[in-house]
């Protein structure tokens, strides 16, 4: 069986490189709202079909698509900084 979901990728609009996955058939409703004072106004940087085989830059989309099922969003920190002490 294909696990399939339609989702928005948002970029926030207070941290750089933090992205919220939401599925198109939900948006926001299972969002923490706690989450989403911390995350800002949401800016869409992109819609794509996720599936297991689909290649993200920085997430794993079994992870992702597991996410989305469980919580209804999938939060993408920004990396982590490997410069010491600057």
């Amino acid at each position: 069986m294909t696990v399939e979901i339609f989702c928005h990728v948002y970029r926030s609009s207070r941290k750089e490189n933090l992205y919220i996955y939401v599925a198109a058939s939900e948006g926001f409703d299972r969002v923490p709202k706690e989450l989403m004072v911390q995350f800002g106004e949401p800016e869409r940087a992109l819609s794509l079909l996720l599936t297991p085989e689909k290649r993200l830059a920085r997430e794993d989309p079994v992870i992702v698509i597991e996410n989305l099922k469980a919580k209804g969003y999938h939060l993408q920190l920004p990396p982590a900084d490997d410069r010491f002490g600057e």
